[in-house]
């Protein structure tokens, strides 16, 4: 498999101190499964433009380490269109960089480029080219027997249990002076942390503000609003999209506490940093101004917690969602529930079968394959899952456990690699159960529901019996079946559902 490699990865990659631990993470993986790692003859010129020639000169030498294509892909109408929105040379290198993938003369790109990825979307590929934590997931899921480390789920723990001479909170004690004093006066606060094989690769810590808070170092002045404050966040690529998990803690909390909007004050010196602002910005966090104290100049992103929902774009938004839509209920297997939806998990059901990490169950992005006769969901619908039957009859055992929110649908699949590919990013199977999946019936081909896992109800759940007493379904639905808003409202009152999310 030929593996395509942008730029400023192997700059980091063979730079002679390590700037990013993630890039080290995806050359291993890309050298246990013996992948071809390939560059552009223009990425050549792009390093030769590198400002410090001792970097150049080593770089040059290091390129050999990896294959270089010998031709060019031609440009077709639609990379033609795409090269009149390229204003500089850097723009032109990336979309000639794309062509290759787009042309399938490589098989994957992995770029953090957010340009190159809104690049791909407009050519239709984007399934094919990753950032380093969707690559790392990728051969996670299909070489499961060659992850040599174990991710555990995100725990609350105390700061003073935490092991502050951990490598992952040097940069905190680099860019903060006061940060080990203020790390051990938190000793007995509550955060929330992922730990692999000892190591910390995740923390998060949070704080509820209220109305009398004083913010005399941000510019502009912030009005008066009940806040929560992301205190320290950071993540590191593993494949396992903490990211997400640790963004659906925090909006969780938001909801919990009721605040107004979410606030976050960070960095943008180091490409973690970036990255993580560029995830805040995916997700709907604006830049507000800055904050000047001490240790400089940090950059100020503000999310409000309930803004009017976007129905073409709910991530943005998330997680409020719309009263006025179309609501659904859909049966999910219980070998799939708990795998899909961690929170949802029900008491007979043991959580240690559930105790590792696999990146689906952290994403807040998941994927539903169907083929429901329904197919016309749209951007901002609602859906409930239903979870059938397990150890007993149905009438007890089934029950509505979560709702999402349905970004979109796919139904134009060229094949089975095309399915699969689309599917890989999110899915819960692996590549031969989406086989299975495709190639069940030739006469009805599944399609996609790409859906935002928004909340697990709390014990216990409605089940069929109530349902039945309630006159909403007499029997499991069978794919995609539509609600009325009242039997809609009527689920959610027996639910308990935090409804707070749902905006008129």
């Amino acid at each position: 498999m030929r593996i395509l490699i942008d730029t400023n990865i192997i700059i980091h990659r063979e730079a002679n101190r390590v700037y990013n631990e993630d890039i080290g993470l995806l050359f291993n993986w890309l050298d246990k499964l013996k992948f071809d790692k390939c560059v552009h003859p223009l990425t050549i010129e792009e390093i030769s433009g590198y400002q410090d020639e001792n970097v150049v000169k080593t770089m040059k030498i290091k390129i050999a380490n990896y294959n270089l294509l010998k031709t060019e892909s031609a440009d077709d109408q639609l990379i033609t269109q795409l090269r009149q929105s390229d204003k500089s040379r850097n723009d032109f290198i990336d979309t000639s960089i794309l062509n290759e993938v787009y042309n399938n003369r490589v098989d994957y790109l992995i770029t953090e480029d957010r340009g190159i990825h809104r690049k791909a979307n407009f050519l239709g590929c984007s399934e094919k080219v990753f950032k380093i934590d969707a690559f790392l997931e990728k051969c996670i899921a299909e070489n499961p027997e060659l992850k040599n480390y174990q991710v555990l789920a995100v725990k609350k723990e105390y700061f003073g249990n935490i092991n502050l001479n951990d490598v992952f909170f040097d940069s905190f004690k680099q860019d903060y002076i006061e940060f080990e004093n203020w790390f051990n006066k938190k000793a007995d606060n509550i955060s929330y942390v992922c730990i692999t094989d000892g190591d910390v690769k995740a923390f998060l810590y949070l704080k509820r503000e209220g109305t009398n808070e004083i913010y005399n170092n941000i510019e502009p002045t912030f009005p008066q609003k009940k806040r929560l404050k992301i205190g320290t966040f950071k993540v590191t690529s593993t494949g396992y999209k903490l990211g997400e998990r640790f963004l659906k803690v925090i909006f969780d909390n938001s909801l919990q506490y009721d605040v107004e909007e979410i606030y976050v004050t960070i960095f943008d010196k180091r490409d973690e940093q970036l990255r993580l602002i560029y995830l805040l910005e995916d997700w709907g966090f604006k830049h507000w101004g800055t904050k000047t104290t001490e240790n400089g100049i940090e950059q100020v992103f503000v999310r409000e917690c309930k803004p009017t929902p976007n129905l073409q774009q709910p991530k943005i938004t998330f997680p409020a969602v719309s009263k006025n839509t179309t609501k659904w209920i859909v049966p999910i297997y219980p070998a799939y529930h708990t795998e899909l939806f961690p929170d949802s998990i029900l008491n007979n059901e043991s959580p240690q079968d559930f105790a590792e990490n696999k990146p689906y169950r952290n994403a807040i992005k998941k994927v539903y394959i169907s083929r429901s006769i329904n197919r016309n969901l749209s951007g901002g619908d609602l859906v409930l899952f239903y979870r059938t039957k397990f150890n007993g009859p149905a009438h007890h055992t089934s029950v509505i456990s979560t709702i999402g929110v349905v970004e979109n649908i796919i139904t134009n699949i060229r094949d089975e690699n095309h399915f699969i590919e689309l599917c890989r990013k999110r899915s819960v199977f692996d590549n031969d159960e989406l086989k299975k999946h495709w190639n069940w019936s030739k006469y009805n081909r599944p399609f996609i529901v790409n859906f935002l896992y928004i909340e697990s109800f709390p014990m216990p759940k409605v089940n069929l019996k109530k349902l039945r007493d309630l006159n909403i379904l007499q029997d499991a639905p069978r794919g995609f079946e539509p609600l009325s808003d009242a039997q809609f409202e009527q689920i959610l009152k027996e639910a308990r559902a935090n409804e707070s999310y749902i905006i008129d």
